[in-house]
């Protein structure tokens, strides 16, 4: 069994470990990866979004599934054209990834099939964009892809309109329209679904921290820790959220003729009035992968495969470890604005066994491994309750060190109070 993996974070390195603890014991890829995946699969150097390469090379390794974890090769059709050169590949066409490639799309795949949303609006100008918002904070989101960094909660009208402007005017993101949503309050929670274009599969509850600083301040990232599970949620409230809101657009992309395949993340949050959708992403999250991926006692292989296939998940379920994850992530200097880049990294060998660390934006440079991205390194440690998988972590990432390293020190601090 031959298995390429198409990526080069945080999240494909937990991909690439837990296939690696496969009983099925995978000849394993990756493309194009990074300094750490290295030590774990062979690289590819390939860009993830190099589609025509991909494919000519998971032909020419005679490749029996490819495992694609960005959004933005997953929204440019890779899957189709793997399909059509006969190769077996984990992950939604590019007419099903339109659920995390169009914000307006997931909206209107959610109303269509009675999804609970926030009540939104479509900009597309600056002036219809400000007239939209009925009061603040307000929501506004760029459309497309945009990493983790295109959504802003404005406080008041003088943010609102500077982000409209950017968004709408200056063209971050490259995008033409911005939703408005109302503000919702209460809990996030992260769930993820395994889906073989019939059935949705959840996996464990996670929480991911999306913002730089401390106590959720500072601007948006495309997530600084996680941790997994989610206190409050046992098996019938996961059933449930998965019936409200995985189940539904599951059945309606089927009957739209589009099936979804692949992993269903519904960001949610817990309101007083009950669960709404934040958005829908349409792959594995990061670094909710990292923390969900060490707690998974199942077959991994075993299960994407199934998911590549219609009906592949029906009467199969997924085992999980009581233990507690929580994980790190180890930012660079500047991070997310500009991140600097090339400095160098050391402690990685200090690192007791028990503890994964992922790494996302690393590069080789001679004998060093150095920074080569915005999010660096994660760490993760698992625990018999919150408290000790959260010890274990922040002792293992006081080890790495770095110029200008970034760690927010409140990660999982409230896990196991969290509902």
């Amino acid at each position: 069994m031959k298995v390429l993996v198409v990526g080069s974070g945080g999240r494909e390195h937990a991909l690439v470990l837990a296939l690696g603890r496969s009983p099925q014991r995978p000849e394993l890829l990756c493309a194009p990866g990074n300094a750490g995946i290295a030590a774990d699969a062979r690289l590819l150097e390939i860009a993830g979004d190099e589609i025509d390469a991909l494919v000519r090379a998971a032909c020419d390794e005679a490749v029996d599934l490819v495992v694609v974890g960005p959004e933005a090769p997953l929204v440019a059709g890779l899957v189709d054209a793997l399909a059509q050169a006969g190769v077996t590949a984990f992950g939604p066409t590019r007419a099903a990834a339109a659920l995390e490639g169009s914000k307006e799309f997931a909206k209107q795949v959610m109303e269509a099939a009675g999804v609970p949303t926030a009540r939104w609006s479509r900009a597309r100008s600056v002036e219809d964009g400000m007239s939209a918002i009925s009061s603040y904070p307000a929501v506004l989101k760029a459309d497309g892809l945009a990493a983790g960094k295109g959504v802003v909660i404005a406080a008041d009208a003088a943010e609102a309109r500077a982000t409209l402007e950017a968004l709408l005017v200056e063209h971050r993101f490259a995008t033409e329209t911005v939703l408005v949503e109302e503000h919702l309050e209460g809990p996030e929670l992260s769930l993820l679904a395994l889906c073989d274009g019939e059935r949705a599969l959840a996996m464990a509850p996670a929480r991911d921290y999306k913002r730089i600083f401390d106590g959720d301040l500072g601007p948006n990232t495309g997530g600084m820790g996680s941790y997994s599970p989610v206190a409050g949620l046992g098996a019938p409230a996961i059933a449930e959220l998965i019936a409200t809101v995985h189940q539904p657009v599951v059945d309606e992309m089927r009957e739209r003729g589009t099936p979804f395949h692949g992993v269903l993340y519904g960001g949610l949050i817990l309101t007083a009035d009950g669960p709404r959708v934040i958005e829908f992403n349409a792959r594995f999250g990061d670094p909710e992968t990292q923390a969900l991926l060490p707690r998974l006692r199942s077959d991994l292989l075993d299960a994407l495969l199934r998911a590549a296939r219609p009906g592949g998940l029906r009467d199969y379920q997924l085992d999980w470890s009581e233990q507690w994850a929580v994980t790190l992530v180890l930012a660079s200097a500047r991070y997310p604005q500009s991140p600097r880049l090339g400095d160098a990294i050391t402690g990685l060998e200090r690192v007791g066994p028990g503890i994964e660390v992922t790494h996302a934006g690393t590069a080789r440079r001679g004998r060093e491994i150095v920074t080569s991205g915005g999010r660096v390194l994660g760490v993760t440690a698992l625990g018999d309750d919150p408290a000790g998988a959260r010890t274990a972590a922040y002792a293992a990432a006081q080890m790495i060190e770095f110029d200008g390293k970034q760690l927010r020190s409140d990660i999982a601090a409230q896990a196991g109070a969290d509902a």
